[in-house]
């Protein structure tokens, strides 16, 4: 993994308000002040728009993180496609990616946007053409992506979180399954305002190089025992710094997923007929549900789970690999139960631009993950 951190933390095309120090935008009270936070990942290209929500006092509190989302944008573009075997991104990734960010650009001025943050993530991290793919973002579309390190990926997700945890359990396990990487943190819950991360780490295996690892996502059984497997070797050093199934077993450690395959796999379990956030953010899934539903998609087809209604075409074959990681992360760690969040890292970019001191974050150690060789088909 490298920590290739550019700057970038840009404003929107028409942006009027000043940054602070470090990228951050001063809190402001304002209601006419409108924050925007773009999320590249080697899978997908997200955005929130959103405007803070004053009391009904018409005061804002610097102790909550209030705002409404009054646009969004969301698509697969596959950024990512190929970087784990060839190390750079392709033009047609980067074409189709380009695109997405001009839409994102486009609503921005429409909204016209006071103050933003556009962040990317593994794929950019990992590529060494990602330079030219930035000089193009910023010539093509006025956005300035900024490339940001694991451990800030993984705090930022843990901020956009936070409104889910239980602060009567004093210890949090959060994970992120991505395209590019999979990030787990160990954290302590002080309270409301303040979290101690204890420590985080940065698996080189998301959805997307997991697929084309193992030649495509029709992962046969001996694969994705495989792949489970080799998450669990590089999580087991994680465990032993900190002794988490001790905790576990005392029953004070939560867990919360945050991801595309835990999002998806609760709608599934709860037979929607499409997908809606409102009914799965803040679901408790209990691990035998997860494990059964994991599995009834093992035994189908790729044609048969794109035809399911919670995942299509764009998700099919990536699904199996996110399955076979998150089956590693709870074989490892036997909490019993998670919490699924649709939220995550762009609205923890929103929190640090509209409220930076709501929530304290004190940062913890970022464990190495030794080189792996690639998975290959079994």
């Amino acid at each position: 993994m490298t920590d290739d951190r550019r700057s970038g933390r840009g404003s929107a095309p028409t942006a009027a308000g000043p940054e602070g120090a470090g990228g951050a935008v001063a809190a402001v009270g304002g209601q006419s002040q409108i924050f925007a936070a773009i999320d590249l990942g080697t899978n997908n290209c997200r955005m929130l728009v959103a405007r803070p929500t004053p009391h009904d006092s018409g005061h804002f509190e610097a102790n909550r993180t209030e705002f409404r989302v009054i646009d969004s944008f969301s698509r697969i573009t596959r950024l990512g496609e190929g970087v784990s075997g060839s190390g750079r991104l392709s033009d047609d990734a980067m074409d189709r990616t380009i695109d997405a960010l001009k839409c994102c650009a486009d609503k921005m001025e429409r909204r016209r946007v006071s103050a933003s943050r556009q962040v990317a993530t593994e794929a950019c991290r990992r590529a060494v053409n990602c330079g030219e793919f930035l000089d193009r973002v910023t010539r093509e579309t006025g956005l300035s992506l900024e490339i940001i390190s694991a451990h800030e990926e993984a705090t930022l997700a843990l901020k956009g979180c936070a409104a889910l945890l239980d602060f009567e359990v004093p210890y949090a396990l959060i994970f992120d399954i991505g395209g590019g990487s999979t990030e787990v943190l160990f954290v302590q819950v002080a309270n409301k305002h303040s979290l101690a991360v204890q420590g985080c780490i940065s698996l080189p295996m998301g959805v997307v190089t997991v697929a084309e690892d193992c030649g495509g996502g029709d992962l046969c059984g001996r694969t994705y025992q495989a792949v489970s497997e080799r998450v669990q070797k590089l999580l087991e050093p994680f465990e032993a710094a900190h002794g988490i199934r001790e905790k576990i077993a005392a029953g004070v450690v939560q867990m919360i997923g945050t991801s595309g395959t835990v999002t998806t796999l609760g709608g599934l379990h709860l037979g929607l007929e499409r997908y809606d956030r409102a009914a799965v953010d803040g679901l408790t899934l209990q691990f035998d549900a997860l494990h059964a539903t994991s599995q009834s998609l093992c035994g189908k087809t790729l044609q048969q789970r794109a035809a399911e209604p919670c995942i299509g075409w764009q998700r099919a074959d990536l699904m199996l690999a996110g399955c076979a990681i998150l089956e590693a992360i709870c074989h490892m760690w036997p909490v019993g139960h998670l919490k699924v969040a649709d939220r995550g890292l762009r609205e923890g970019l929103l929190m640090d631009l509209i409220h930076p001191a709501n929530l304290h974050v004190e940062p913890g150690r970022m464990h190495a993950v030794p080189a792996q060789m690639p998975l290959s088909p079994i």
